[in-house]
């Protein structure tokens, strides 16, 4: 059933028939008929004359007795007494009753009905058993739609058990037909129906003989029917009098048929249309088929009702407009979920579907390819993305791979075993070991992926988790990158950190730490590094690894940085005053190296606070890869003129390599904890070290070592000759307040000797 509703088939037809049973649609069929008998108009019947009382109304009953007296003399073919008498006096019911009696034998009385749709005694209003005699009655009544527009009659009515024929039934002599009930035909133009006004045959301007032959209505026949009580409305020209709708009931009874096929009939046709311009391939065909529906829905009821065949086309108009309306839909989102140049569903189609249970979510996303692109002509870029698309379903099995920019690649894969799918991507990746070739271009491809196997999420949340770690895993270099369940708990406080870290610096949950640095040779504390620390009311102590990370991810550590500068320098410019020369280590993310306000901010801070910029040592660190490399040195080679010492933070390790050292400005190398913490134990360490700290003072460099856990550590670093230490042997980071509490207890100390 869901499938059905999916289909603008199916759902036009559904709404279509929805609107049809409550009478919804009804509107649209009024307009219909009102335009269409605007624009279509035939002739009245000619054997059929009203001879309108209209303009005698206002000389008593003697003048309507003497056109009684004039009309039964002429030879008429019958004779309808279609108006109302006053008698005010015995006398003019006399004269009445006379003239009455003098009808020809094919005369009738009508009785129209007081109100539309009503078919029992209290409808009607009969004349008296003298006006009548012998005479038939027939009645004149009509079934209206919502504004009171006649639609149909009935051939007959029954009252107190007596059939009654209708007006227009006898005036076509069809007394009968398939069905109980007809519709007029409202292209008879009231304007051009037979009138001859009752005071010009009083007068004798009108010879008897006109009448001859003809099927006579002595009718109140003006247009505008609100002196009658009456208010119907003829489809076309708004309100008529009652005998138009007799006359037009005439016409439609003198055509082949009277039958109703009711609106199915049209919607049946115009949807068998739809069906094959829906279903078919070939354009002509297509354009055929809808065109088609057009006819069938707008000229084929005016064909039909020109035969007597009625079928009203709203239900079948509803089911077209909406069929249009959704295919319309189906286009533009199809284009909004299709890039324009490879064709392929981007990732707002893959978040709009619906992500069967036991599928993981799989996003691969090729490196360089922005460069790739920029590379190729235009006209070639979707055959890129295809050929990428043809390889990742080879190795996947997926039918349908997404494709947004930026080199993403996204589709579902039956969820293995954990390590089942990565050997799976493993192997798919593998494919791309061959080169592109893409029209005379040849290019090598490096694809990283993003898996998210949270199933009960939904799909966008899946495939924003899949893109992240596909990026995640680009960025780091590494293979495959999966998006664990608990970083979709993690992610509100994640994204929330710019707002956090501005409380947490406002309340003083955030606070700077200092770690002492000691002149391994002398023993006294030479300098400290400065570290900032977090301590969430709620969450508690948070790793500075876990925020620093997500500062740089969305963009405060820029903020971060300058706080803790503009901390450190207070710190420094407190101890120096003491007398002794105290260096002040901040860190530098190499997010920011790169960045051409840095030099200027740096500048401005210590002009500002008057300190000295040698007191400080710069330490680049390592937590994300250098940007632009030359614009970053070439802010590192600026502030070391300005007289900031360089430190290059955790040599040994990823980035902080011989390469910086030799092409960094620095003062300083920091030898990082994992190879200080081993080198009692591991000769390879010893050696490392040992090495490192010959290199450094060969270049002119002071040696830091970081992470110093015991006294023996420290004694065979002093026997290697390194410079300076630093670990929690010698000092954790504290508040500024102990910290100058420490440092005050050691210059003391050393000042006694001891």
């Amino acid at each position: 059933m869901r499938k059905l509703l999916r289909s603008p088939l199916w759902l036009a037809l559904l709404l279509a028939l929805a609107q049809a049973v409550p009478g919804a649609s009804e509107p649209l069929a009024h307009m219909y008929w009102n335009v269409v008998y605007k624009l279509w108009q035939n002739p009245a019947p000619s054997d059929i004359v009203i001879v309108d009382v209209d303009d005698i109304a206002d000389q008593g009953v003697g003048a309507q007795a003497r056109l009684l007296n004039l009309v039964s003399q002429a030879k008429i073919a019958r004779l309808f007494v279609d108006f109302r008498t006053n008698p005010a006096s015995r006398t003019d019911v006399n004269v009445l009753r006379a003239a009455f009696a003098k009808l020809p034998r094919n005369a009738s009385f009508v009785v129209r009905g007081k109100k539309p749709d009503r078919f029992d005694r209290d409808a009607f209003e009969f004349p008296e058993k003298w006006e009548v005699g012998n005479h038939p009655i027939v009645i004149s009544t009509w079934i209206v739609d919502f504004v009171y527009f006649v639609q149909r009659g009935t051939y007959s009515v029954e009252v107190d058990g007596v059939e009654y024929p209708s007006l227009s039934s006898e005036l076509s002599g069809r007394r009968a037909g398939f069905q109980s009930q007809y519709f007029p035909d409202f292209s008879v133009d009231p304007l051009q129906v037979s009138k001859i006004s009752a005071s010009s045959i009083l007068s004798g301007r009108t010879p008897l003989s006109s009448l001859d032959g003809k099927k006579v209505i002595l009718s109140a026949s003006g247009l505008s029917a609100s002196e009658q009580g009456v208010s119907y409305g003829y489809f076309g020209h708004r309100l008529a009098s009652p005998v138009y709708f007799d006359i037009a009931g005439v016409s439609a009874l003198r055509r082949p048929f009277s039958f109703n096929l009711s609106g199915i009939f049209v919607l049946s046709i115009a949807f068998i249309s739809l069906i094959i311009g829906h279903a078919s391939r070939n354009a002509w065909i297509k354009l055929c088929a809808y065109v088609g529906v057009l006819g069938v829905v707008f000229l084929l009821p005016v064909i039909l009702r020109w035969e007597g065949l009625v079928s009203y086309p709203d239900t079948a108009m509803i089911c077209v407009f909406v069929f249009a309306a959704v295919r319309l839909w189906q286009k533009r989102t199809r284009r909004i979920q299709h890039t324009s140049v490879s064709g392929l569903p981007n990732m707002l189609a893959l978040s709009a579907s619906t992500l069967p249970v036991g599928r993981d979510v799989i996003v691969a996303v090729v490196a360089r390819y922005e460069e790739m692109l920029a590379t190729l002509p235009h006209d070639l870029h979707g055959e890129c993305a295809k050929q990428i698309a043809r390889r990742i379903s080879v190795g996947s099995g997926s039918e349908t791979i997404y494709h947004s920019d930026g080199g993403h690649f996204a589709w579902t894969e039956e969820a293995r075993p954990l390590d089942m799918q990565l050997s799976h991507l493993e192997g798919l990746r593998a494919l791309f070991a061959t080169p592109l070739q893409i029209g005379p271009h040849t290019f090598d491809t490096n694809i990283h992926f993003g898996v998210d196997r949270n199933e009960g999420v939904d799909a966008p949340t899946r495939v924003n988790s899949a893109l992240a770690s596909a990026n995640e895993a680009l960025a780091n270099g590494r293979a495959i990158e999966l998006f664990e369940a608990h970083r979709l708990v993690e992610a509100p406080w994640e994204l929330s950190l710019h707002a956090r870290i501005d409380e947490g610096l406002r309340n003083g949950d955030i606070w700077l730490a200092f770690q002492p640095q000691y002149d391994i040779g002398s023993g006294r504390i030479c300098g400290a590094e400065a570290l900032i620390r977090w301590n969430h009311p709620t969450r508690g102590p948070i790793a500075p690894n876990a925020f620093i990370l997500q500062a740089e991810r969305a963009g405060r550590i820029d903020a971060l940085t300058y706080w803790v500068l503009e901390n450190a320098i207070t710190a420094a410019l407190a101890i120096n005053a003491k007398g002794e020369r105290l260096q002040m280590s901040v860190n530098l993310s190499a997010q920011m190296v790169d960045k051409p306000d840095l030099v200027r901010n740096f500048s401005d801070i210590v002009s500002r606070r008057k300190i000295d910029p040698g007191l400080i040592t710069i330490e680049v660190t390592e937590t994300a890869s250098l940007g632009n490399r030359a614009a970053a040195f070439h802010n590192l080679s600026q502030l070391r003129k300005m007289g900031f010492l360089l430190s290059i933070d955790d040599f040994g390790t990823g980035e902080a390599s011989l390469a910086y050292l030799a092409d960094l400005p620095s003062d300083e190398i920091k030898i990082d904890r994992r190879f200080v913490a081993r080198i009692i134990e591991s000769d390879r360490d010893r050696a490392i070290v040992a090495s490192t700290i010959q290199l450094a003072h060969a270049l002119g460099q002071t040696v830091v070592a970081e992470g110093i856990e015991d006294a023996s550590t420290l004694a065979l670093l002093r026997d290697l000759g390194c410079d300076h230490a630093q670990g929690y042997y010698l000092g954790k980071p504290e508040a500024f307040a102990g910290f100058e509490r420490h440092y005050d207890a050691s210059r003391m100390a050393r000042l006694r000797g001891v």
